[in-house]
């Protein structure tokens, strides 16, 4: 099983979730987080006065799939979040050793 966090912009959320809906994947985790890379922050005014903001806001979402389903989710999520323009985000691949479903006690594939 793979982990697949996704870093996007806040309005493409719709967009990347539709994809994955359509690539059949039933959940995800959705989390506001901030940071910069190559963006840098963005200068802004604000009555006059200029300032800088070096955290932007940003989505994170996470999926967890089987070995076999982490290329499709990576172009779902890519090809929807995708604008061209520096700041469209990254994604994080990682390998999960296990997971559990709390109600069921399921393990694994069919914990997903």
């Amino acid at each position: 099983m793979k982990k697949v966090e996704a870093i996007i912009r806040p309005f493409k959320l719709e967009d990347v979730k539709v994809a994955l809906v359509e690539a059949g994947i039933i959940g995800m985790t959705v989390s506001e987080v901030r940071g910069f890379g190559r963006q840098k922050g963005q200068v802004e005014r604000y009555r006059g006065s200029e300032f800088t903001v070096e955290f932007l806001q940003k989505l994170k979402i996470d999926v967890v799939v089987d070995d076999e389903r982490v290329d499709d989710v990576v172009k779902a999520i890519a090809d929807a979040a995708r604008t061209g323009e520096i700041g469209d985000g990254k994604i994080f691949i990682s390998s999960v050793d296990s997971v559990v479903r709390i109600r069921t006690g399921d393990r694994d594939s069919s914990a997903l």
